[in-house]
């Protein structure tokens, strides 16, 4: 397992019970390196909604936890926020909890000449998403690859 992988587990795992003392859940956890500077982020979720005081409540347990078990040797910055409108559906979770909401999926090349498309989260598997789209009233469902997508997001809707 590598080292960010890891870390992200182990995150996880002491996070997990501050999140349900809280009256949250686990969204995702990442470990990532932008600009020379290592981020470890929690996103947190509740059905009515992430306020700032949630963020500061887990933030400094979290905080306290991560200073006891120090098995980031690294220097990093802790973030904990929501997951915003417009997150990410990483993972397996995330899709089954999103079905039947629009997504946009941005794909790494381009199909029939496009790298974008919007459409209503259909079904997944281990291998695949399939959307259903509408291109001039006309309604056609369209899978991708997973390993095909760089990014699939909930859609805002002003």
């Amino acid at each position: 397992m590598a080292k960010k992988d890891s870390y992200e587990e182990r995150a996880e795992a002491l996070l997990e019970p501050i999140v349900a003392a809280n009256g949250c859940e686990i969204y995702d956890v990442e470990y990532v390196k932008e600009g020379g500077n290592w981020y470890l982020r929690a996103f947190i979720d509740k059905a009515d909604g992430v306020s700032i005081v949630d963020c500061e409540n887990v933030s400094r347990a979290f905080s306290e936890k991560l200073d006891e078990a120090d098995f980031i040797p690294d220097a990093y910055t802790l973030e904990v926020s929501s997951p915003g409108l417009g997150r990410a559906l990483k993972k397996d979770r995330h899709l089954e909890k999103s079905l039947g909401d629009e997504v946009e999926v941005k794909t790494y090349k381009p199909i029939d000449r496009q790298k974008e498309f919007i459409g209503v989260l259909k079904a997944y598997d281990k291998d695949t998403v399939t959307i259903e789209t509408e291109k001039d009233s006309e309604t056609k469902d369209m899978v991708f690859a997973k390993s095909d997508i760089a990014i699939i997001r909930l859609t805002l809707d002003f």
